[in-house]
């Protein structure tokens, strides 16, 4: 029964995150909370959770003319320094204080994602 909860939970948060949802982040929550993992292995799960995903939604991204590559230059300029050194960062922190930022950060973005208008569809981007 747990292993086929967990094959289950695998394949819908991979299908959430087909629809951009934030598979990942569900993905983590389960990890954490039911599963018994502790937060950096979960957090390496879900890296490599999104190594996974990442190439199949790039290719259709670009197939769809979708990427902005001057917005790509410059995340993965100001991205690659930052994630190192966030890496660092959370391996200093005290699991139990990087579970509360983690948790801090989702309501953050669940009361944004839930708060903010959004254009409707078919307008152009600014």
């Amino acid at each position: 029964m747990t292993i086929f909860l967990a094959i289950l939970i695998g394949l819908a948060t991979g299908v959430l995150s087909g629809f951009g949802i934030g598979g990942g982040s569900l993905l983590l929550l389960y990890l954490t909370l039911f599963a018994g993992v502790s937060q950096y292995r979960a957090g390496g799960v879900n890296l490599l959770y999104f190594v996974a995903c990442a190439p199949a939604a790039l290719v259709s991204h670009i197939k769809n003319k979708l990427v902005e590559w001057q917005a790509v230059k410059w995340g993965v300029i100001a991205g690659v320094p930052a994630s190192i050194f966030a890496a660092f960062g959370a391996a200093m922190i005290d699991v139990r204080w990087l579970r509360r930022l983690f948790g801090v950060f989702l309501l953050y973005v669940g009361c944004k994602e839930l708060f903010t208008k959004r254009k409707k569809s078919g307008t152009p981007p600014e």
